[in-house]
């Protein structure tokens, strides 16, 4: 039985401006981000850690480092692992993709959308699951890390959850969080861990629109 920890990587300022960095290169962690890479390296310190697999983009080899570290273990980066290509609207700001009428799709029908001229997310889910079943097979017995993005660890979990694509933005995947997975040879699958990233938090409380509170201050 091989156990798969997905690690998010880390936070980066293009997190804070809401835009899509995607593939763009020379993206580096922030100063939260490398403090969120270094805890997640702590939280998995101890465990027995055989390899540790990154996507090939900036952030995420980053913060794959810092999880390969304690286990002295080079990062090996596989383009499969790599983030959604948005194409067209990578490095777009998603307060004006969301103005657009496929915006809706992504949010609602991601298994018939089809970023411009980029990745549809069938696809970025179909390669994900394949490198995953590859990495099982290589490591039937062992524990590997893989360090990716949301939305690539959110359509891998929604495919071991048995959970529909379309429903796969319900599923949280935080900043150098863990998601525990573990595979068997004779198919048997078990979600042991989702969005880890240390002491429970609550939600923070949304935020009233202007709208409301503009019809809370009329009554």
């Amino acid at each position: 039985m091989s156990t798969i920890v997905l690690v998010r990587h880390g936070e980066n300022d293009w997190v804070k401006k809401n835009r899509l960095a995607g593939w763009i290169p020379g993206i580096h962690l922030n100063q939260s981000g490398r403090e969120q890479a270094e805890q997640a390296a702590n939280r998995l310190a101890d465990l027995p850690i055989k390899a540790v697999y990154s996507s090939p983009v900036l952030r995420c080899t980053e913060t794959a480092q810092y999880v390969a570290k304690p286990h002295q273990l080079e990062v090996i980066e596989l383009e499969e692992l790599g983030e959604v290509k948005y194409g067209k609207w990578e490095g777009k700001k998603i307060k004006k993709l969301a103005r657009k009428r496929r915006w809706h799709a992504v949010q609602f029908f991601p298994s018939r959308f089809r970023f411009p001229q980029g990745e549809a997310l069938r696809e970025t889910q179909f390669r994900a699951v394949q490198v995953i079943e590859e990495l099982s097979a290589a490591h039937q017995t062992e524990a590997v890390v893989v360090v990716s993005h949301a939305d690539l660890i959110k359509l891998v979990l929604a495919h071991y959850l048995g959970v529909h694509m379309d429903l796969f933005q319900r599923i949280a995947v935080s900043p150098a969080s863990a998601s525990v997975l573990s595979l068997s040879d004779n198919g048997l699958v078990r979600i042991l861990r989702i969005n880890d990233n240390g002491p429970l938090q609550l939600p923070k409380p949304s935020q009233p629109s202007k709208k409301k509170e503009k019809n809370q201050a009329d009554t």
